[in-house]
């Protein structure tokens, strides 16, 4: 029996672009390029005559850029969408911005070496395309009702939190994992212990979600560089291109970020992260997997547990992607799957446990 072929609308300002994806996308047997848009207007109707499994959006265009467009699309009419993005200072802003209006994953157009960066670019966007095609992005229909509601308050903090210094919350996530973890860290109160956070993105895009994140939650968010401390009141995200390692020094703990080569295909590797969470904290950290493609962090998580840490997953049902959450709960990381809206509260409850 054929395996459907991924079908895709490929929207973009520029006719040599759309040329070059829909060739691109077309050299891959999974997937069918079943039209062209040379804005979001005519994407519209095009996404209602051909009804694609998956759109390429480019972000910077005339009448509507793609962010304003995907905020007006995901809420009517919810289905991936992978960005195909310049690696310019505003193109980084923009990028985190489609990202949280519901973006699945991300592509960076070439801007040195076109030839070979091209090449390189379709390969990764012939992936993402059909990793983003398994995206689940039903709960953008609720966001229209949801967004009329107040935002919910950050949760009150358990008393034995206020003065952890001895405790670490570790969290790992891919593909649609921008928005989870928006949702789970915003909900920590101000004095909640130290949280690392490895996402898979490059170099550059860690510290604008950083700055992104910092804006919106009550604990201080930035990327981490080497000798960081993790303290309570703060959350260090994995700088893009280098892996992050949590070292004991003294009487607390602290971030060594350093380039190195890949692991479990990625740097920085959920995996690294927890391995060394598992070697250096131990009993006391705890640690959540987020949606992601692939396995990246399962056998840290793992390592974590038999270390003494208490491990959660995001639930299939809230996951853009349910591959890292799978894996980590199948090899026994993770002790239960939770759904992404109970994550902050479920983690902050093991932290209160581990104090009783």
């Amino acid at each position: 029996m054929l395996q459907k072929k991924v079908r895709v609308l490929v929207v973009d300002d520029s006719a040599l672009v759309r040329q070059i994806l829909t060739q691109g996308l077309a050299a891959d047997p999974a997937i069918e390029v079943v039209g062209s848009a040379a804005d979001p207007y005519q994407a519209r109707d095009k996404i209602i005559q051909l009804q694609p499994d998956v759109l390429t959006l480019d972000v910077e265009m005339p009448r509507m850029d793609g962010v304003e467009f995907l905020r007006r699309l995901m809420p009517q009419h919810p289905m991936p969408v992978v960005m195909v993005s310049s690696l310019t200072q505003k193109g980084k802003q923009i990028t985190i911005d489609a990202l949280e209006a519901g973006a699945v994953d991300f592509v960076a157009k070439p801007t040195s070496d076109v030839a070979r960066g091209l090449q390189a670019m379709m390969l990764e966007l012939r992936v993402k395309v059909k990793i983003a095609s398994t995206a689940n992005v039903s709960h953008w229909k609720a966001q229209r009702t949801a967004a009329a509601a107040p935002p919910r308050p950050a949760l009150a903090s358990p008393a034995a939190l206020a003065e952890s210094t001895d405790k670490v919350i570790a969290i790992g996530a891919s593909t649609g994992g921008t928005e989870a973890i928006k949702k789970v860290i915003t909900r920590f109160p101000a004095t909640s212990p130290g949280v690392v956070i490895v996402q898979h993105m490059p170099a550059g895009f860690t510290k604008m979600f950083a700055e992104r994140l910092n804006q919106l939650c009550p604990m201080e968010v930035k990327e981490a560089a080497s000798g960081d401390r993790i303290m309570p009141g703060r959350i260090l995200v994995a700088p893009g291109e280098k892996q992050m390692r949590v070292i004991r020094s003294g009487g607390f703990y602290q971030v060594t970020c350093e380039p190195g080569e890949k692991v479990s295909g990625h740097c920085p590797s959920v995996d690294v992260m927890m391995h060394s969470v598992a070697k250096h904290v131990g009993a006391n950290a705890v640690a959540a997997m987020l949606t992601g493609m692939g396995a990246d962090g399962a056998d840290g998580m793992a390592a974590m547990r038999q270390a003494g840490a208490r491990c959660i997953a995001q639930d299939e049902a809230s996951c853009v992607v349910f591959g890292m959450p799978k894996v980590a709960f199948e090899r026994g990381g993770a002790e239960k799957l939770v759904p992404i809206d109970d994550i902050a509260p479920t983690l902050l409850r093991l932290l209160s446990e581990k104090r009783a």
